[in-house]
């Protein structure tokens, strides 16, 4: 069964120009693109990403590393959509673990990650924990126009189409 997650290169990946790798290293899978976008990601956009860890002590600093507060004010990412057949396990296994020493070093978060002397983990990437996480993720960064399949249930308003 096809399965669907969102990928996105954060601004520690983007500054140190890791987009293009990131990209080649999920095209090399069976893994189909059919979403990709530049983003400009504002606070609400990043909180209502990171909207189920709200309660951690750490969420702030997710929301300012998201945004690109911590890296020069690089405040774009790159966001994908990929389909295919166990895409979650698939992804989730060229990322990495999060925490960058101890994902398996030929990993992206293994081979481009970083944990800073404040203690920070510059993972490069996000890629979607599970399904239903997926699809709330990219109906969060993408509207269906943005989405060359149509992966989830859409109606129509107005001229336009949006997420049923």
């Amino acid at each position: 069964m096809n399965e669907n997650i969102l990928v996105i290169v954060k601004p520690d990946g983007m500054i140190k120009g890791h987009a293009g790798h990131v990209l080649t290293r999920f095209e090399e899978t069976d893994l189909k693109l059919v979403g990709a976008r530049v983003v400009k990601v504002t606070r609400d956009l990043a909180e209502a990403h990171y909207y189920h860890l709200r309660d951690k002590p750490f969420f702030d600093e997710l929301i300012h590393f998201l945004m690109g507060d911590l890296h020069n004010h690089q405040d774009m990412v790159l966001a994908m959509v990929f389909t295919g057949e166990d895409a979650v396990k698939k992804g989730r296994q060229i990322a990495g673990a999060t925490n960058p020493e101890q994902a398996d070093p030929h990993s992206i978060r293994g081979s481009m990650g970083r944990v800073t002397t404040k203690g920070v983990f510059e993972n490069v990437i996000h890629v979607s924990s599970d399904t239903v996480e997926g699809a709330r993720e990219i109906k969060l960064w993408f509207t269906p126009e943005e989405i060359a399949l149509e992966l989830f249930p859409m109606a129509t308003s107005g001229h336009r189409k949006v997420w049923a």
